[in-house]
């Protein structure tokens, strides 16, 4: 009989993120976890060893559709066919990078800062520099701003100097490819962080979705003007945690009904995290259900 794991265990054994494996679950019907006495999912071991297959062939650049849909033999044939996958810098790696960055911040050292980011991007690749180290920074720095640690003048710093880094990545970036979604990005008036905005579009432009990008406060009937004019497959919304929870509902629910039916509505972000159902709106609070959502319109 299989032995189980949970899926903290799964999670750290795959590198495949918990809000990622749910949204597989839902969208492709797989994994297919039992549950225990108190709900929670367990995997059998060979589910594990399938998930740690697809993950390889995903980070050798093959969309989890046509994984999802092929047999055992053809996933190990195409991950025989292809070399190793490079393998990347460990969690401990990640830490002491996100430390020396956080002491050059406090020093003042603006060009060791753009620096240390520089390097710390290229040695890990964006997308485990966006979704780790950044992430990591963006909370450490936040908590270190609501100790006093950091000075109003020391947070704008870090912000301007990592926005100036992803939009250089961004600009590197080949073109979205053909038959992948074309998605508009922005955020509502009144909500003015785009730092959350720009990892969502490296991501998103890095697994070949083609982003046209507001920037921030962008009035709705804009949006929806915006929308038809480029012809845009998605639009989504980034809702910081300071955005008032009582309007981000409202907000949607206006705009849904400005979108045509076709163009789905995504709502990502800190702030989405409690949003209410609404029809035709797709909460995606963490940038690997907004990753896993993309791969599943493929």
């Amino acid at each position: 009989m299989n032995s189980m794991m949970n899926i903290g265990a799964v999670e750290r054994d795959t590198g495949l993120g918990k809000d990622t494996l749910r949204v597989w679950e839902r969208r492709y019907g797989f994994p297919q976890p039992v549950r225990d006495a108190n709900g929670e999912r367990l995997y059998p071991d060979d589910q594990v060893d399938r998930l740690r297959l697809i993950k390889r062939l995903m980070d050798q650049g093959h969309r989890p559709g046509r994984l999802f849909a092929a047999g055992e033999d053809e996933l190990l044939q195409l991950a025989s066919a292809q070399p190793p996958a490079r393998s990347a810098c460990g969690p401990e790696d990640r830490a002491g990078a996100t430390a020396d960055i956080l002491a050059r911040l406090k020093a003042h050292d603006a060009q060791g800062l753009s620096q240390a980011l520089k390097q710390a991007m290229l040695r890990q690749g964006l997308e485990l520099f966006v979704l780790n180290t950044v992430a990591a920074l963006n909370r450490a720095v936040g908590d270190a701003w609501m100790r006093g640690e950091l000075a109003v003048f020391e947070e704008h710093l870090y912000a301007e100097q990592i926005k100036s880094l992803l939009r250089q990545a961004i600009g590197n970036l080949p073109a979205g490819a053909d038959g992948r979604p074309r998605i508009l990005l922005t955020t509502v008036p009144e909500e003015r962080h785009v730092l959350g905005l720009l990892m969502a579009e490296c991501l998103l432009s890095l697994d070949g979705a083609t982003c046209i990008s507001l920037g921030a406060q962008t009035p709705l009937a804009d949006i929806a003007q915006a929308a038809a004019a480029h012809r845009a497959d998605i639009v989504a919304l980034s809702f910081s945690s300071a955005f008032p929870a009582r309007l981000t509902g409202p907000l949607l629910a206006q705009l849904r009904a400005m979108l045509p039916p076709a163009v789905r509505l995504w709502a990502g972000g800190a702030g989405s995290q409690r949003l209410a159902a609404i029809d035709g709106v797709e909460a995606l609070p963490t940038l690997e259900e907004a990753l896993a959502a993309l791969r599943a319109a493929n």
